[in-house]
Order: structure tokens, then C-alpha cells, then sequence
């Protein structure tokens, strides 16, 4: 051998065992692995058609923890290890705990990810007639390019109160015959003063409101005919006035379902995958929890997309109450389980876009089928609002997901001065819990129809059910 190629060989051999390499886990997965992901990935994608809103995702997640032998939470009862427990608050988020041997005073370890996603809320008093067209008035809900939803048909799912308590539930849109509804757009003809409005305002806010119907009331010459025919036909159906919207939450998301995307069904297309794809992988993995050495909780929360703010979301202090619940159930201070917890946030990061290169750091953004992605720190430009995980800790997850063979990455969400987001990481770490982002990288991430790689969101289960032990 030529000493040329000698050399050569030597430096491919120090390339292997010193550079970091990025594996397509498409390409390194066996063909039985590959099927499982596949495999996954249809109950996943039942998941997201049957959970759109976070009342849905909790009903869901509820039902699916009681077939697998999870009863509710009794503060005022000693539990065991091997014994499993839920807790539901205000029907819009969901804590599964499954009893470890042991001691509690040894910490639990924590799943998190959030169950709401960016969608069209109907406003206290929506409906309104112009111009003989029906229409809802909608508020926009989490962080949306709000050019993207005219035109998508839109499903209504929610809740309406009565002033008597009655509780009506709505679900509109989703199955075959259902009508559906839609924010209207201009023709390309008519859009020219419309081209010069910046992106932001391509679409206003304002202008967000929902066609819900066009035929008038027929019995008399009535003003706001068109509102007076839909009114009755609710009246009708859910025995509403126009009053009772004042006591609902309504919710106008995407009407699609999840499909398959590509010629190999590598790719899953959905509504709502931030954060819904890390919320059935941590369910999964909690469900699938047997004899395990620490205790584990999963938490599955709302309001994460309009800051965590709330008595649903993270920034409140249900989650520290149920720990000190459960542990004051043991004889020991929820301060001291807390201090001695790890946590994975489950949630998502950006997949790098071949589209558009330019926002990312190529070194160190996550691509899709690279695997569960593992990230440090979230928020923006100068790390604000971030938790920035330890190097102890990141060693420590490291070191979980390589013994358990997952396939994993690292990533952070765009440039520097570019990019930046947040998760509720920054909460639970706040409560004393070391705490680290572990998600799947997401395309299109906050559009009404995201896609993700399978080999991603099975990596993610395998992530997550490792972690828990």
C-alpha cells in the first residue's frame, strides 16, 4: 500500500472514532425496526384525528390510562410500588404516575409536553351577518402566520355552557357528511394593494372570521336574515341562544386528517404535531411502564403556546402540588422529591428545511429521520427565557439513550438572532428539577398541517420509555 493511501486510511479510521457523525436512522435501522416505526405510527396518527383541541387529547389520554389500569389520584391513600394513578385538571390536562420501588424521597422521573396547539378560538360574541353572508369572529390562538389559514377547511370543536350548567359538547367537521367551514382570501386579480401589506399583515387579524353559512330566514322581510336562519338551526341542534356563547370555548382547527406523506410513507402529514407527537410518545412510554426502579410521572399540559400562563398550563402550581400530594401520601416533603427529580421536556424542535437553508446553523439544527432531538437550551437571541440544561445532566441523558440504543440529535431552533422559542422546560426547572428538551424535529412547524419523520417519533418513544426506565 502506497504511503498516500496509507494515510488516508489512517485518517478515515481517526475521522470514525473522533468526529461526531450524523445518522440517518432511515439508513442505519434494520427493516424489523423500520416496521415497527411504521406500526407506531398508525396509532399515532388515530391519535392526532381523534384529539385536536387539548379537551380531546384529555379524554383521550384519560381513557387510555384507565384500559391500562391507571385510577385516580386519592391524596388521602398510601400507594405501592407497581401502582398506577391519573390526575385531571379542569378537563384540559392530564398527570400519570406510575409508582416506582424506590423511595419517593429519591425524585421521580418526569415526562412533559403540552397538548394544545395554534388555532382559530371564536371570540365571546362571534356571530355576525354582512352582506347576507353568515360569519363566526375568531382570535387567533398561539404563534401563526396568519396567511396560512384562509382557505383550509376548518372543523369546530369545544365546549358550550349553559347558564343552567348544561355542558353541550361540539365536534363539527370531522366526519364524512359533516359540513365545514372557512376563512375566505382574494382572488390573485384583485390582490394588488393586498401584495403591498407586509407578510405579517397579509391577512389581519381581524379579517380571521370563519363563513359559517349564506341562506336567509324565508318566513318575513327580518333584518340580519342570514344571522336569524343560522341562529335557529343551533337553537335546533344544541337548544343554544345567542347568549350562551358567552359560556363557550370553541375551537376552529385544521378539518384534515393525518396522512402518510411520500412514496415510502416515511413522513407523517397532520394538524397539531406540536406538541401531540411528543405527547403520545411520553403516553406511550408511560403506559408501557412495567416494574420500574423510580418512580415516573407524565405530564401532559395546556397553554403552552400563549406562555404556560393559566391554572392549565405549567407556570401554575398544579404539577408541584400533585408531587407534594403524592409524596406527603409517603411520608415525605414534595420539596425534597422535587430536588432530587430529572425531567424531560417533551417537546418539539425545527427540522432543518432544504427550502430555506438560510435560517439555520447547519451544525447544530435537527433534520428529519436524525432521531429524537436532544436540546440544551430554547429561547432566544441571548439565551432568554431558557433553562440551559447542565453538563451533567446532558452527560446523563447521553449516556441513557446511547445504552438503550436510540437513535438520537442535537439541535437548536435557527441562528442565533434569527431564531428562538420556548418551552416549558424553563417552568419545571424552575421548581429545582435538573430539565432538558428531548423532542421531534418538526417541518413546517405552527402551519396548518405539519410533517414529521417516523423514525423520529419512534425514536422519541424509545427515548422516553429508556428514561423512565
Amino acid at each position: 500500500m502506497a504511503k498516500s493511501e496509507k494515510t488516508e486510511t489512517k485518517a478515515k479510521e481517526l475521522k470514525e472514532k473522533l468526529f461526531s457523525v450524523k445518522k440517518n436512522a432511515a439508513a442505519v435501522m434494520s427493516e424489523a425496526e423500520l416496521k415497527k416505526c411504521d406500526k407506531f405510527c398508525e396509532g399515532y396518527k388515530s391519535f392526532l384525528d381523534a384529539a385536536k383541541t387539548e379537551r380531546e387529547a384529555t379524554a383521550f389520554i384519560r381513557a387510555e390510562a384507565e384500559s391500562k389500569g391507571f385510577v385516580p389520584f386519592d391524596k388521602t391513600k398510601k400507594y405501592k410500588a407497581g401502582d398506577k394513578l391519573y390526575y385531571v385538571n379542569r378537563e384540559k390536562s392530564v398527570i400519570l404516575a406510575v409508582v416506582g420501588k424506590e423511595p419517593i424521597a429519591n425524585g421521580v422521573n418526569l415526562l412533559a409536553a403540552h397538548i394544545d396547539s395554534p388555532r382559530l378560538d371564536l371570540k365571546q360574541n362571534p356571530l355576525f351577518e354582512k352582506d347576507e353572508v353568515g360569519y363566526f369572529k375568531t382570535h387567533y390562538y398561539g404563534g401563526i402566520k396568519k396567511y396560512q389559514w384562509p382557505t383550509v377547511p376548518l372543523s369546530l370543536h369545544g365546549v358550550i355552557v349553559k347558564a343552567d350548567g348544561t355542558k353541550i359538547t361540539v365536534r363539527i367537521g370531522e366526519d364524512e357528511g359533516d359540513p365545514v367551514f372557512c376563512v375566505s382570501d382574494l382572488l390573485p386579480h384583485l390582490a394588488s394593494a393586498q401584495y403591498k401589506r407586509p407578510a405579517t399583515e397579509l391577512i389581519k387579524g381581524e379579517e380571521l372570521n370563519i363563513i359559517i353559512g349564506s341562506r336567509p330566514f324565508k318566513e318575513d322581510d327580518a333584518s340580519e336574515a342570514v344571522k336569524l336562519n343560522l341562529m335557529l338551526l343551533l337553537n335546533e341542534k344544541y337548544g343554544i341562544t345567542e347568549t350562551d356563547f358567552l359560556s363557550a370555548e370553541l375551537e376552529a382547527v385544521p378539518a384534515f386528517k393525518a396522512k402518510d406523506i411520500g412514496f415510502d410513507r416515511s413522513l407523517v402529514g397532520a394538524y397539531g404535531q406540536d406538541d401531540r407527537v411528543c405527547a403520545y410518545t411520553e403516553l406511550m412510554a408511560i403506559l408501557d411502564a412495567k416494574s420500574i426502579a423510580r418512580t415516573a410521572v407524565a405530564i401532559l399540559t395546556d397553554k403552552e403556546e400563549t406562555g404556560s400562563d393559566g391554572n392549565t398550563g405549567l407556570c401554575s402550581a398544579y404539577l408541584k402540588y400533585f408531587i407534594a400530594d403524592l409524596a406527603a401520601s409517603m411520608g415525605v416533603r414534595g420539596r425534597d422529591v422535587l430536588a432530587n427529580s430529572k425531567c424531560l421536556s417533551a417537546d418539539v424542535n425545527a427540522a432543518y428545511d432544504p427550502t430555506f437553508p438560510d435560517v439555520f446553523e447547519k451544525n447544530n439544527c435537527a433534520v428529519l429521520n436524525g432521531g429524537v432531538c436532544v436540546t440544551k437550551y430554547t429561547g432566544s437571541r441571548g439565551k432568554s427565557g431558557t433553562s440551559d440544561a447542565s453538563a451533567e445532566f446532558v452527560g446523563e441523558v447521553r449516556s441513557i439513550l446511547d445504552k438503550n440504543g436510540v437513535i438520537w440529535q442535537t439541535g437548536e431552533l435557527g441562528k442565533i438572532d434569527i431564531g428562538g422559542g420556548g418551552t416549558v422546560a424553563a417552568y419545571i426547572a424552575n421548581l429545582d428539577v435538573d430539565t432538558i428538551d428531548v423532542g421531534v424535529p418538526v417541518l413546517s412547524m405552527h402551519a396548518p398541517y405539519e410533517i414529521t419523520a417516523k423514525t423520529d417519533i419512534y425514536a422519541a418513544y424509545k427515548a422516553f420509555k429508556a428514561f423512565i426506565g
